[in-house]
């Protein structure tokens, strides 16, 4: 069975975890390591003849504009990752629609190819911010893998679907939904999606949920990364113990167990994956309240 495989493509300041630490008006100072580590990662995925979706931050793209181009040309798909990775619920609609719009059309540009996909900076989209789902549409993306079917601090909505769905709008328009995966335990959804969840459980206990998608599920998973995870070497940001915790634990094992899970699993992008998927249709009315 195909999965999908993705990469969120910004660099270790950009995360969500530092936010308190590093202002996003000095980010040009800081020694950009993300262009290297993706190469690394494209490098990779050749050498597993893999192609993968690989959701760019818009504030990368415009300084790594070779890098998307080679993102392109060796056959992944380019989907956007938001220009600043400002939480989406910290924004306005006025500034989520113009900050999206300026990383689409950067994107493509590049990429020389439609911009389909679309992932919110940490999973931000919430029953706080689902009326960024009607700019998506409306700004005509395929598709969105932003909701995380679980309880977290920083993003979720819990009881949402765990498979891929459409949701039609008020409006008319739709848009598919591929949320993050999840393996049930007992009665709850367990993380499996990749990034943090990768590195700090087991490899086994990953596999294991994995596996459990699709041979007892008969679905398949979407898995995420980002290129500073395959980085221990990267420059050490001074934050609370959960921070610490989430972004460090295990950074100089994940680029092995990337490997293992390259040779366990099957890979495909996204809109390969969905196109072969039986999606169903969820009305957004009905899924705010979920």
């Amino acid at each position: 069975m195909q999965n999908a495989l993705t990469v969120d493509v910004e660099d270790y300041f950009h995360v969500a975890a530092f936010a308190r630490q590093i202002d996003p008006a000095t980010w040009d100072r800081f020694p950009l390591r993300v262009e290297r580590n993706t190469h690394r990662l494209l490098d990779l995925f050749a050498g597993h003849d893999v192609r993968a979706t690989f959701f760019v931050l818009g504030w990368v793209a415009e300084r790594c504009p070779d890098l998307v181009r080679a993102i392109a040309e060796q056959g992944h798909e380019v989907a956007c990752h938001g220009y600043s990775h400002r939480l989406i619920y910290d924004q306005t609609r006025e500034d989520f629609r113009a900050e999206t719009v300026r990383s689409k059309a950067c994107l493509e540009d590049q990429a020389q190819r439609p911009v389909l996909g679309y992932r919110a900076a940490s999973y931000s989209i919430t029953r706080r911010s689902l009326w960024a789902l009607d700019i998506l549409a409306e700004l005509g993306f395929g598709y969105d893998s932003s909701i995380f079917p679980v309880h977290h601090d920083r993003y979720g909505i819990p009881g949402s679907p765990r498979w891929p769905y459409k949701l039609e709008m008020p409006d008319g328009a739709s848009l598919i939904e591929f949320p993050p995966s999840t393996a049930v335990v007992g009665r709850h959804p367990l993380p499996v999606a990749g990034g943090g969840y990768f590195r700090i459980y087991p490899y086994w206990l990953t596999r294991l949920g994995l596996n459990r998608i699709n041979r007892a599920e008969n679905r398949p998973f979407i898995f995420y990364l980002h290129p500073w995870e395959i980085d221990p070497q990267q420059p050490r940001v001074r934050a609370g113990w959960l921070s610490t915790f989430r972004h460090y634990t295990n950074l100089s094992r994940c680029e092995q167990r990337l490997k293992q899970l390259l040779r366990d699993f099957r890979f495909a992008p996204v809109k390969e994956v969905l196109a072969g998927a039986t999606i169903p249709t969820v009305s957004a009315r009905v899924f705010a309240g979920a």
